[in-house]
């Protein structure tokens, strides 16, 4: 452990020090212009011009760079800074990154409750089974080809391929684009297929065959693209997807883990507590997944039913 970094707890987009890093040649610069600066009597705006160099060469450390400050050749040394005013009594708190709760609990153990960059995971796995429930191996597994064709692929850990959800509900752009190829008519897949095979550029492809030939470069806009792509059909297997990894969490609804949650004491049982976070986090962001599908389904009266 690097002394004192471990003295704070987390507080997410919420902190009041930094740790940052200097290297033992960035100090080692800085003093000899200090030197040079001293010598030749410089006055105090050079001071702080010297403080700016030396400021640009720190980074900002989060959980993952505490080790990396004791390793290598280049020594690093560490400093402490406050970045907002805090009363005394208070606690003060560090961050350890923009981490959600389950890669929280699992680097350091405990959760939050309302963390904002909570994300929730559904597994390629699960699509799918979701597209066997509908069409044959065979529809599947040409459909992802060419979707991985089009050079897209999920987030990807310890061999697990999958799809993030984000605190508010929005499904990875990633997953959308699979779910409408899954849905495309035979007639306007092969289209696609043909598309491919005979204009190099990819981009252009997914704008003539996905959007149709009425589209323009505007449906680069990421907000325009996703609603393009939520179509009746698309909205109805994200609901698919969202009842089948809310079936992850097993007969007892959202109700009962809250009342499990206010019942339970975080310093008798600090495992089922923050667990319990992980949970109702997970299942109100399946919520809001549903609400997201269901919005997006009503507002495109202009886009085609699949």
């Amino acid at each position: 452990m690097v002394p004192l970094a471990d003295l704070f707890n987390h507080k997410t987009a919420a902190e009041d020090v930094h740790f940052t890093s200097v290297s033992s040649s960035s100090e080692s610069d800085s003093d000899a212009d200090n030197g040079k600066r001293d010598a030749n009597n410089q006055n105090d705006g050079d001071d702080e011009a010297i403080a700016s160099d030396i400021h640009s060469e720190t980074g900002a450390f989060d959980g993952d760079d505490l080790e990396l400050a004791t390793s290598g050749d280049d020594i690093t040394s560490m400093k402490m800074i406050m970045v907002k005013d805090v009363k005394a009594g208070d606690e003060v708190f560090n961050t350890y990154g923009s981490l959600g709760n389950a890669a929280l609990l699992h680097r350091y153990g405990f959760t939050e409750p309302d963390n904002p960059f909570d994300i929730l995971n559904i597994d390629l796995d699960i699509v799918i089974h979701w597209s066997l429930s509908l069409f044959s191996n065979r529809h599947g597994r040409r459909r992802l080809s060419l979707w991985r064709k089009l050079d897209y692929s999920g987030c990807v850990s310890q061999d697990s391929e999958y799809f993030e959800i984000s605190f508010d509900g929005e499904p990875q752009v990633e997953l959308l684009i699979l779910l409408y190829i899954m849905l495309l008519p035979d007639d306007e897949f092969h289209e696609l297929e043909l598309s491919l095979s005979t204009i190099c550029d990819v981009k252009e492809t997914l704008r003539l065959c996905l959007f149709g030939k009425e589209s323009s470069p505007c449906t680069e806009d990421s907000r325009l693209r996703t609603k393009l792509l939520l179509t009746q059909g698309v909205c109805r297997a994200l609901f698919s997807l969202a009842d089948a990894r809310e079936s992850y969490h097993g007969p007892n609804s959202l109700e009962v883990d809250i009342r499990s949650f206010n019942e339970c004491c975080c310093a008798t049982d600090p495992k089922l507590y923050y667990s319990l976070i992980l949970r109702i986090s997970e299942r109100r962001m399946i919520e809001k997944l549903k609400s997201f599908a269901a919005s997006g389904g009503g507002t495109l009266g202009t886009a085609k039913e699949t």
